[in-house]
């Protein structure tokens, strides 16, 4: 299940000696299952002329009633405001929103989907909910619970996970 690229790294650290080989096979195979999962929701997306920036966006959309500031777009997908306008452009040019000035202050912009959007929107989001869901339905409850639990460890011994633990 490896990537050819960890494999090569786990097989240099072997033949150096490496006293974690175990632990680095471990983080590999978790960055390769990682990997695979992003193709496959890119194969997914592509026929729709979407990208996960893109679904996002939509799904974000949705989720608020079908406007947001770009602003809020932007905090919410965790993404800079020009990331965002990227994403907004390609989006609008699809039809699949519209960039409006809000009604008590003309200068602000309010994203809107359209009904085509909407639609897109809310197929792609059950049709992807499932699939993902789908990903795990070779472990019980009590393994999906132990799998989470062990991904929980590894996240607080991240940099991030640490900056996050009181």
């Amino acid at each position: 299940m490896l990537e050819a690229k960890h494999s090569a790294l786990i097989e240099e650290a072997a033949r150096r000696g490496h006293a974690n080989l175990a632990q680095l096979r471990l983080c590999f195979q978790v960055l390769s299952l990682s990997s695979a999962i992003d193709r496959d929701c890119a194969t997914r997306l592509a026929p729709h002329g979407l990208s996960e920036g893109r679904f996002i966006v939509l799904f974000l959309l949705h989720g608020a009633g079908g406007t947001l500031s770009p602003h809020e777009l932007a905090e919410r997908a965790g993404v800079t405001r020009a990331t965002i306008s990227g994403l907004l452009d390609g989006l609008q040019h699809e039809s699949l929103l519209q960039r409006k000035h809000d009604a008590e202050d003309g200068r602000r912009l309010q994203i809107v989907l359209t009904a085509r959007g909407r639609r897109l929107a809310e197929d792609l989001f059950n049709q992807h909910t499932q699939w993902i869901g789908g990903l795990f339905n070779g472990l019980d409850t009590t393994e999906q619970a132990q799998l989470a639990q062990l991904l929980m460890k590894v996240w607080q011994h991240t940099d991030r996970g640490r900056e996050a633990t009181p």
